[in-house]
Formats: structure tokens, C-alpha cells, sequence
């Protein structure tokens, strides 16, 4: 198994959606990036985020990238739906260097590449959300999402 955090608005959404995905073993909902060890204050730079744990036999990589591409605005900046502020903005982290270099690759090969605002990091810290976070529209599937229910259950067996 691999391991990959994908920040692409409010958290709950992002885990919705990537838990059903196939190949996707797990899940966690978080937050990474930020400049505390904890998130008190605004989250103290953080992005709301997924651990994303998959398996790369069962998935490819730019099949991953395509599947976030689909619940996210690329070209907005800490903007998804009505959720605004940096801990809402996008990006791909990863302790794996060749894992942003292909998040790399997968953007510049898109025709629209100079417009996207997915930033693409290394990750330097992550704080797991506490539990009322994790699987949140799995539990309280009338929340607040932006991403629209056709999509954020497009591969839910």
C-alpha cells in the first residue's frame, strides 16, 4: 500500500468520495501542512486533507489524479464551493518524491496546466481530525457538501 493526502476543499467530501474508489484501501480524515503540532488556532495553516492509503496494482496513479480532478475546482484558490480560507484550498502532499513528481507531470501534461492552483508538497506534518470528522457523510449524509451527490457517490458499489 501507498500513501498519498489530497486537500480539495472541506474534508468530508474528499473522504466520501475517495473511499469508494477502487483500488483505495483506506481512508483518514486530517489535516497537513500546517505550523503547529495541533490544529487550535484556524488550523494554524493547515489543509483539510484525506490520508488517501491505496494500492498500486489495483489503481494507477494518473487514475487516482483523474478521479480528484473530478470533485475539485482546480482553478480556484482556497475556494471550494461556499467553503473560502487557506485550509480549504487544494493540493497533493506526499512523503514520496516520486509521487509529486508524477502529481507534477500530471498537471503540466493538461492543456489548462498555467491556470491550476493544486498546490503540490511535500508533506511536512499531519494531524488525524478527531473522530466526529472521520466519516462524517457516511454518518450524517444530509451535511453540507460541495460536491454534488451524483458525483460524490459515482463509485459506491
Amino acid at each position: 500500500m501507498e500513501k498519498i493526502y489530497f486537500a480539495g476543499g472541506c474534508l468530508w467530501g474528499v473522504q466520501e468520495f475517495m473511499r469508494h474508489l477502487p483500488g483505495v484501501a483506506k481512508t483518514q480524515a486530517g489535516r497537513a501542512n500546517g505550523t503547529t503540532d495541533t490544529t487550535t488556532s484556524d488550523y494554524d495553516g493547515y489543509a483539510e486533507c484525506v490520508l488517501t492509503e491505496f494500492d498500486p496494482d489495483k489503481v494507477t496513479f494518473e487514475q487516482l489524479m483523474d478521479f480528484f480532478f473530478e470533485i475539485i475546482d482546480p482553478y480556484s484558490l482556497n475556494k471550494q464551493g461556499d467553503d473560502v480560507g487557506t485550509k480549504y484550498r487544494t493540493g497533493v502532499y506526499s512523503v514520496n518524491p516520486k509521487h509529486l513528481e508524477l502529481v507534477r507531470q500530471y498537471i503540466a501534461a493538461r492543456p489548462d496546466s498555467g491556470k491550476i492552483a493544486v498546490e503540490v508538497l511535500p508533506l511536512s506534518n499531519y494531524v488525524k481530525s478527531d473522530e466526529e470528522h472521520q466519516d462524517r457523510l457516511t454518518l450524517h449524509p444530509n451535511d453540507y457538501c460541495h460536491i454534488p451527490k451524483n458525483i460524490l457517490h459515482k463509485y459506491k458499489s
